[in-house]
């Protein structure tokens, strides 16, 4: 089973989330369902757009992946996203 590391965005591309899933298509329709529901994140900024995804073997490597990049400062993260999406186009949405 392949584990995914991943960053979303808001339809304005102002705020990321990073989370970490065994199945990054229903992660993201989960997003896009939450969209508006305060009680999350991701559902609180309409965080549902893929903009950046790293692939695992195993989860345990894919959680230390999601750690590290949450401590990262958002320049950082920006740099990352930008190295192989560097036009921060939309990967995926629903």
């Amino acid at each position: 089973m392949a584990y995914f590391v991943y960053i979303t965005t808001n339809p304005a591309k102002t705020v990321l989330y990073i989370g970490v899933t065994g199945s990054l298509n229903r992660r993201l329709a989960q997003h896009y369902d939450n969209r508006g529901d305060a009680k999350t994140f991701a559902g609180r900024y309409f965080c549902y757009h893929l903009l950046y995804a790293e692939q695992f073997a195993d989860i345990t490597s894919a959680i230390a992946r999601e750690k590290e990049l949450k401590g990262w400062t958002r320049a950082k993260k920006d740099a990352l996203i930008e190295s192989v999406n560097p036009e921060r186009e939309i990967l995926t949405s629903y």
